[in-house]
């Protein structure tokens, strides 16, 4: 599959309305309606925004999925980075993704939330997973998620950490494919980039992690667009 074509073949499908849905999941896909800034719409009071990075929204979303048996191959995750500053400890309550439904309309049935310590050396991205969070279900409004983490939450100290959001959606079942929204190319970048890993190999592109804007050249970039709450100490 040439990767170029992923985000062209994925927008000439997914049009609103009596579409024509794409015969295997495509890797991203552009809506200029998802542009606009997120409306989570779920802040409980009791917590505050540790981390925001919702603005630049490119109306791209980029797939990061767990897929059902028949279409295992496909299973993907983005993941993105963020700095807990020294001398803090997070409790990450909420976590908040801007995103959208295509090749079917959603709902998802459940979502997934990872934590993993930034790489070393030369690898940036996603190095030890620190904690999961299977199987939870957020909020969902048309696509774009508020994840309360069940357990108390997640537990940082000062440090820089990667955060993915994959949702479980079956594209055979009617939910189609989620994709998490990306900045615009060309912004601001924060902290390092976005990646993106697709282990099964369906896609033909990074079976490990890799910078998100080289293993999906039309998916915008280079970061997703989300934010953390929860209670911060010192």
């Amino acid at each position: 599959m040439n990767k170029t074509l992923l985000l062209a073949a994925a927008a000439a499908l997914c049009l609103a309305g009596g579409a024509t849905y794409a015969a295997t999941p495509e890797a991203a896909h552009f809506s200029a309606a998802s542009k606009v800034a997120p409306n989570f719409g779920f802040h409980p009071k009791k917590l505050s925004v540790l981390y925001n990075q919702t603005s630049g929204n490119s109306g791209v979303g980029i797939d990061s999925q767990m897929f059902e048996s028949e279409y295992s191959a496909y299973d993907d995750q983005a993941a993105d980075d963020f700095t807990v500053p020294k001398g803090s400890t997070w409790t990450v309550e909420q976590v908040d993704a801007s995103g959208e439904y295509f090749n079917g309309s959603g709902p998802a049935a459940s979502e997934n939330v990872y934590f993993y310590a930034a790489g070393k050396g030369k690898k940036s991205g996603p190095g030890k997973l620190l904690m999961s969070f299977t199987g939870v279900k957020g909020q969902d409004s048309s696509g774009s998620y508020s994840i309360t983490l069940p357990k108390g939450g997640m537990v940082l100290k000062a440090g820089h950490y990667f955060v993915s959001v994959q949702s479980v959606c079956s594209f055979s079942g009617g939910c189609g494919e989620w994709g998490w929204n990306t900045t615009t190319a060309g912004g601001a970048t924060y902290g390092s980039p976005a990646d993106w890993e697709n282990p099964g190999g369906g896609f033909g592109v990074c079976p490990t992690w890799g910078a998100e804007a080289t293993c999906i050249p039309d998916g915008q970039g280079p970061d997703m667009i989300f934010e953390l709450l929860g209670k911060s100490k010192k």
